[in-house]
C-alpha cells in the first residue's frame, strides 16, 4: 500500500476521535475501519511482533505514512487515562520506535473518552457525563495546554477541584473543611455595578489601539461595555468618532456597527457562561473591521486566596472574576468566534473582521522601522548622470524623502506608497528615474542593505503566519503583492522559504547559533553560553531572522514588546523571557516585571516584582548600552 492509498483510505474513517493531523480509535471499534487498512495493520503487528494486549488504542496520522500504537491500560477505569507506552511504526522508511511513559512523572493522558469508541459502546454513556463535568467548570477551553498529567492536574486544581481516585472531579472544599478556601455551589446574588472602575488614563486596551495607530481619526469606535465612560471622554475630546454602552451606566448608549469594537474587561466579570459566550459574540457582530478582547490574567497562587465560585471566584465586594492564563482567553476566543485571535498585550487580544487590515497589521509589526545612515559619498560618473546634481541639490528635500522611502520599502515605491508621487514625477520623469539617479548619487550600498533587511521583515512575517496557523489569503494588500513580485518568484516560493525556517525553530543548534551570531554582529547584551542571549528590545530588528522567527513565535503568545527593556533567548528549552525596569536611564534600575513565554507548553507565565517581593537591580546595564 502506497501513502496516497493509505490517506484515501484513512480519509474514509468516520468513527474515532477525530485530530486536524490523525484519528484515534479504540480497539473496540476497529470494525469500523476498511478491511484493506485492517490487513496492512494486522500484517504490522505481526511483523513487528507486537501482541493485541501491548495496545488498546490506534493512532491513524492523516498527513504522514505512519501508524502508532499506544498503550492505555486504565482506559476502562481512570477517567483520564496516562498513556504507557507506544509503538511508532514509520511506513515509509520501514521502521518502528518504542517510547516507554511507565516511569513518567508527566505522561501523556486522554480527554474525551466517548469520541474513541462507539455509540453502542457499554461505557459511551459514562465516558460523555465525565467530559460534561469537565466541559461545565471550564477544564476544555484551552485544549492545546492540557495533553500532559501535570497541566492538567494543575489546571483542575486551578478551577478549585481535585481528582479522586477513579478521576472524577470534586471541589476542593468538600474534601479539607478546615482549609480557609469554601466552594460555593447555590446560586448567589452578584453585584456586578461594582466592578466599574474609575480610569485617569487610557485603559490598556484603548492605549494598545492608540499605539497601533488606530485613533488617527481614520475609525468608528465602539466601547461595548464601557462602564463609567472614562474612555470615551478622553478620545472623544481628541475628536475621535467613538460612542459607548454599558448595561449599568450607559444603557441609553449608542449601540451600531463600528470600525472597532472594544470588549474590555467585560468577560471576566460575567459569571453566567452562556450569557458571556453571547456577550462575546455580540460584541463581534458590531465589530465591522476590529474587535479587541481584553481580560485580567492571574495564577493558582493569587487565585486561592478567594472564593471559588462557578468557573471563576467571588471577591470580597461581592463582585465575580473570571481570572485566565493567556493561552486559555485566547483558546476561548478563538473557539467562540472561530477566528484567529492576535495576542497584543496581557490577557489583550486583537481579532480582525477585516482580512487586509488584519495583514496590514501584521506585517506592519515585522516591518522595522530603521534609522538608515548614509554611508558611501556620490560616486563619481565616467559618464553623464542619469538627473544632474544641481536638480537634486534644488530639491534636495524632496528626493531626500523619496530616498527614504525607497530605504523604507526596500524597492521603488508605488505612486500611492510616496506622498509627493506627483512632484517627485514633475521634477525626475518617473520614480524609477528618480531611484536611478539617486543611486548614481549615493552608491548602491545602502539600498542593498535595505533590500537585505526588508527581505528578512517579509521571511518573519511568513514564517509567523504559518506559525500562527492563519489561513491563506486570497487576497492581500496591494504592497504586499509588490513585495513578493520584487522579493520572491511566487507567492509559494514565499511560503516555502518561510516554512523551511519555521521547521528549524526545533533545533536548539539552531538556536544557539543565532544567539552566537547575533552577539558578534551587535557586540552588545550578555551570551551565557550554551544557556541564553540577552539583548535589549531596540536590537530586535538587527538580529538574524532565524532568531527574530524563534522570538517572534513566542511572543505570539504573548503580544507587544514595546513597554519591555530587555529579552532573552534561552537556547535549549523553548522559552523567551522579557523583562521591564522601573527607570531605563538609571545607573542602576530595578526589575518591576518579567515574563517567561513557555512555546512548549503554548503558555505564559508572568512576575511582578514590588512589595514584598524586593525588585532585583541590573548591575550589568552596561552590557546594554552601545
Amino acid at each position: 500500500m502506497d501513502f496516497e492509498k493509505y490517506k484515501e483510505l484513512v480519509a474514509e474513517i468516520k468513527t474515532g476521535k477525530q485530530l486536524p493531523d490523525s484519528i484515534y480509535i479504540h480497539n473496540s471499534a476497529l470494525s469500523e475501519i476498511s478491511s484493506k487498512l485492517s490487513s496492512v495493520l494486522e500484517k504490522i503487528t505481526a511483523a513487528l511482533k507486537i501482541p493485541t494486549s501491548d495496545w488498546n488504542i490506534l493512532k491513524l496520522y492523516k498527513r504522514d505514512f505512519k501508524v502508532a500504537f499506544l498503550s492505555y491500560p486504565d482506559f476502562e477505569t481512570y477517567s483520564y487515562p496516562a498513556l504507557k507506552h507506544s509503538f511508532t511504526v514509520d511506513l515509509s522508511k520501514l521502521s518502528v520506535r518504542k517510547s516507554s511513559y511507565e516511569n513518567s512523572a508527566n505522561p501523556p493522558i486522554l480527554h474525551r473518552k466517548e469520541t474513541f469508541v462507539k455509540s453502542d459502546f457499554e461505557l459511551h454513556a459514562l465516558f460523555k457525563e465525565i467530559t460534561a463535568e469537565g466541559v461545565d467548570i471550564g477544564l476544555y477551553e484551552n485544549p492545546r495546554s492540557i495533553g500532559f498529567k501535570k497541566n492538567w492536574e494543575r489546571l483542575v486544581s486551578n478551577k478549585g477541584y481535585f481528582l479522586d481516585e477513579a478521576g472524577r472531579l470534586h471541589p476542593k472544599a468538600s474534601r479539607d473543611v478546615n482549609d480557609n478556601v469554601v466552594s460555593i455551589s447555590e446560586e448567589v446574588e452578584i453585584e456586578r455595578h461594582k466592578t466599574a472602575i474609575d480610569r485617569n488614563q487610557l485603559s490598556q486596551p484603548m492605549q494598545i489601539l492608540a499605539r497601533h495607530n488606530y485613533f488617527n481619526g481614520d475609525y468608528s469606535v465602539l466601547d461595548y461595555g464601557c462602564g463609567k465612560g472614562d474612555d470615551m471622554r478622553e478620545l472623544e475630546a481628541h475628536g475621535i468618532d467613538i460612542s459607548g454602552w454599558d448595561p449599568v451606566h450607559y444603557p441609553d448608549g449608542d449601540l451600531f456597527n463600528s470600525d472597532i469594537v472594544n470588549l474590555g474587561f467585560v468577560l471576566n466579570v460575567i459569571e453566567n457562561r452562556d450569557e458571556r459566550n453571547e456577550t462575546l459574540i455580540r460584541a463581534w457582530e458590531y465589530a465591522d473591521k476590529i474587535l479587541i478582547v481584553s481580560v485580567m490574567i492571574a495564577g493558582n497562587s493569587f487565585l486561592q486566596q478567594f472564593t471559588p465560585y462557578k468557573d471563576g471566584i467571588i471577591t470580597s465586594r461581592n463582585t465575580f472574576q473570571r481570572y485566565y492564563t493567556q493561552s486559555e482567553i485566547r483558546s476561548y476566543v478563538e473557539t467562540t468566534l472561530d477566528e484567529n485571535a492576535i495576542a497584543v498585550g496581557q490577557g489583550i487580544f486583537i481579532v480582525f473582521k477585516d482580512k487586509i487590515e488584519e495583514q496590514n497589521f501584521l506585517l506592519e509589526r515585522q516591518h522595522i522601522r530603521r534609522d538608515w545612515q548614509q554611508k558611501t559619498q556620490r560616486q563619481i560618473q565616467s559618464r553623464q548622470p542619469s538627473i544632474k546634481k544641481d536638480l537634486i541639490d534644488k530639491h534636495l528635500e524632496l528626493f531626500t524623502d523619496f530616498w527614504e522611502t525607497s530605504l523604507e520599502l526596500g524597492r521603488i515605491p508605488a505612486n500611492n506608497e510616496f506622498e509627493f508621487s506627483d512632484q517627485i514625477r514633475r521634477v525626475a520623469g518617473s520614480h524609477i528615474k528618480a531611484h536611478k539617479a539617486l543611486v548614481e548619487h549615493f552608491g548602491n550600498e545602502l539600498f542593498e542593505e535595505a533590500q537585505s533587511k526588508r527581505k528578512d521583515d517579509l521571511l518573519v512575517y511568513f514564517a509567523l503566519g504559518l506559525f500562527g496557523k492563519r489561513k491563506p489569503q486570497t487576497k492581500m494588500p496591494e504592497g504586499l503583492k509588490r513585495d513578493i513580485k520584487i522579493f520572491y518568484t511566487s507567492y509559494n516560493e514565499a511560503i516555502e522559504q518561510a516554512k523551511e525556517v519555521l521547521f528549524s525553530m526545533g533545533n536548539p543548534e539552531l538556536i544557539e547559533e543565532s544567539c552566537n551570531k547575533a552577539y558578534e554582529l551587535l557586540k552588545s547584551g550578555y551570551l551565557e553560553d550554551g544557556h541564553s542571549y540577552t539583548f535589549h528590545i531596540r536590537h530586535l530588528g538587527d538580529l538574524p531572522p532565524e532568531l527574530r522567527i524563534y522570538i517572534g513565535c513566542a511572543t505570539q503568545l504573548y503580544g507587544d514588546l514595546d513597554n519591555f527593556h530587555l529579552v532573552k533567548a534561552h537556547m535549549t528549552s523553548g522559552k523567551v523571557s522579557l523583562m521591564r525596569y522601573d527607570d531605563w536611564n538609571k545607573d542602576t534600575p530595578l526589575l518591576v516585571e518579567r515574563i517567561k513565554i513557555k512555546m512548549r507548553d503554548q503558555d505564559v507565565d508572568f512576575f511582578d516584582y514590588g512589595g514584598r517581593f524586593e525588585p532585583p537591580p541590573l548591575l550589568n546595564k552596561s552590557q546594554f548600552v552601545s
